[in-house]
């Protein structure tokens, strides 16, 4: 069974992957359907002409054999007036028989009527036998005293039998009695010429089928081997090889799809590289400037902090200037190193500093340092297990990360359910496979739309531009949390009704090396609706 399961798989690979076997295959099927109808309908016309034929033949000659056993039948009975029934029965059959012609066209069998049955003696030719006739046959000429007929097996005596038409009608020996005269035609010949003609069918309609086949291999490859040549141009050009064309050949419609496809290609190049160039601008401008910056924010910082420091000593407007610039100072300096993150990511130079982590000691480190955040919002922080596991305490959740980048992405998701949550609960769960191990942060607040589904990991983007922060964040955090998960070749993925909150899941392999197929633990919660716990006092469960 595995065999032929692996055989299946491969032919069902075989047929979705390559159009020249599809058409081939259908066009092979098809031929042998219509080849088959043809076939069918010209063999049902000739069976049919054939056996109308031979019963037009066999009740013609029956009829006249009749009219000729009734002469025999009077020329017997007088010349062997003094003869016994057997004798003249023989006779009468040997008659008839001669008539037949050598080879026998015809079986002759007389059998005795209902009113002779028992004692009249019954003759036929060649040892056929009497099981030959049909009942229903020999009932219908007994009814009605006419000649009738029927498709029969003719048996002999032998143990042979031959398919045969039985035609037949009373007659009347003299000084006998009632006798029942049958001619059987054997259809050995239709049957021979039935048999000839469906070989000739077959062979004929296999062959014109593979022919067709053939054909529409041969046109279907003319228009195949250039389009997998273009596929495969179109796959190197995709994977970088920028440089890539298909070669023209003649001036059909391939030719003109392939000169598109250069200048399509060749413009898609200029515009590649075009904007290879801005984004390396941008992102050396990005870095440069973030560099430059840290020098005079040091400077500033070291102000700062003796303003903030000393600042009980100054009057109250000028003490509540220096707490504003020190908050904004913390923001500056949170926003260059976001940005600096960032143009690590743009020029590829981020890496993983793996280790061994444990994301139960990780999510209580966290939320222990959400706390102060968490109470001053009026928010419960509640960690849970996956709700389908028998026993929490089997749960492994240990993967192979890096601990700073890993503790990074949590944060972010946690200030980030703190900042919407609408001083509602956070529900934080873990969940864990055989080969991944997953997080989700819950959060019952104002919710997305699906616009905002699209961009919420967008860098600098904001649900609401206008709305208060209590954070004070970048709008840079989630981007970076979504290009941290995917370094550990995990996924970072969110569910949000609007009024019903958000849903953000963390799923990692436990091995980055690994690559994921499915998370521990759903996107859509199975709570749509707001959380129904009380919220007028916060904590930590």
């Amino acid at each position: 069974m595995t065999w032929i399961r692996a055989m299946g798989r491969r032919l069902r690979s075989w047929w979705r992957g390559s159009l020249l076997v599809r058409v081939t295959s259908t066009t092979l099927v098809l031929s042998l359907l219509v080849v088959g109808v043809l076939g069918l309908m010209l063999m049902s016309r000739i069976a049919t002409g054939l056996i109308e034929a031979a019963e037009r033949n066999a009740v013609s000659e029956a009829r006249a054999g009749l009219t000729d056993a009734q002469r025999v039948s009077s020329a017997v009975e007088a010349g062997t007036a003094s003869s016994s029934p057997a004798r003249v029965v023989d006779t009468l059959v040997a008659a008839l028989a001669t008539r037949a012609g050598n080879p026998p066209q015809y079986e002759v069998l007389l059998l005795s009527g209902p009113d002779t049955e028992g004692f009249a003696p019954e003759r036929g030719t060649n040892l056929v036998a009497t099981a030959s006739i049909p009942l229903d046959l020999r009932q219908n000429i007994n009814d009605t005293g006419r000649l009738a007929w029927t498709f029969t097996e003719i048996r002999y005596l032998d143990g042979a039998s031959v398919p045969g038409i039985a035609v037949g009608a009373p007659l009347t020996v003299p000084g006998i009695g009632s006798y029942e005269l049958y001619y059987l035609f054997p259809l050995t010949d239709q049957v021979g010429t039935l048999d000839l003609v469906r070989s000739g069918v077959v062979a004929v309609g296999a062959l014109l089928a593979i022919l067709l086949a053939l054909i529409a291999w041969i046109v279907t490859r003319q228009v195949v081997t250039p389009v997998r040549i273009a596929a495969e141009v179109a796959e190197r050009f995709s994977h970088g090889h920028l440089t890539e064309r298909i070669a023209v050949r003649g001036e059909d419609d391939l030719a003109r799809l392939a000169t598109s496809f250069n200048e399509m290609a060749g413009s898609l190049e200029l515009q590649i590289h075009q904007l290879e160039d801005l984004s390396r601008v941008q992102q050396r401008f990005v870095a440069d400037v973030s560099h430059e910056l840290r020098t005079p924010l040091t400077t500033i910082r070291m102000a700062a902090d003796l303003l903030f420091e000393n600042r009980s000593s100054f009057d109250a407007a000028t003490s509540r200037s220096a707490e504003l610039l020190q908050t904004q100072l913390d923001r500056f300096e949170s926003l260059l190193t976001d940005l600096l993150e960032i143009s690590r990511y743009d020029a590829g130079a981020a890496v993983l500093d793996l280790d061994s982590v444990d994301l139960f000691g990780l999510i209580d480190r966290l939320v222990l340092a959400t706390a102060p955040l968490a109470e001053r919002c009026q928010t419960p922080l509640i960690v849970e297990y996956d709700p389908s596991l028998d026993n929490p305490m089997d749960l492994d959740a240990t993967v192979l990360a890096d601990p700073r980048r890993l503790d990074r992405v949590l944060r972010n998701l946690l200030d980030n359910a703190v900042e919407h949550g609408e001083r509602q609960p956070i529900l934080i769960t873990i969940g864990a496979s055989t080969h991944a191990v997953a997080i989700t942060v819950r959060d019952y607040g104002v919710g997305l739309s699906e616009d905002s589904r699209q961009h919420v990991f967008a860098r600098f983007w904001r649900a609401d531009p206008a709305r208060a922060r209590t954070t004070g964040g970048t709008g840079l955090g989630l981007a970076i949390a979504l290009e941290d998960t995917r370094l550990h070749g995990g996924w970072l993925e969110v569910w949000g009704s609007p009024g019903q909150g958000a849903n953000f899941r963390l799923t990692l392999p436990r091995d980055p090396d690994n690559a994921l197929i499915a998370s521990p633990l759903p996107l859509v919660p199975e709570d749509t609706q707001r959380f129904a716990a009380s919220s007028d006092s916060a904590g930590i469960r």
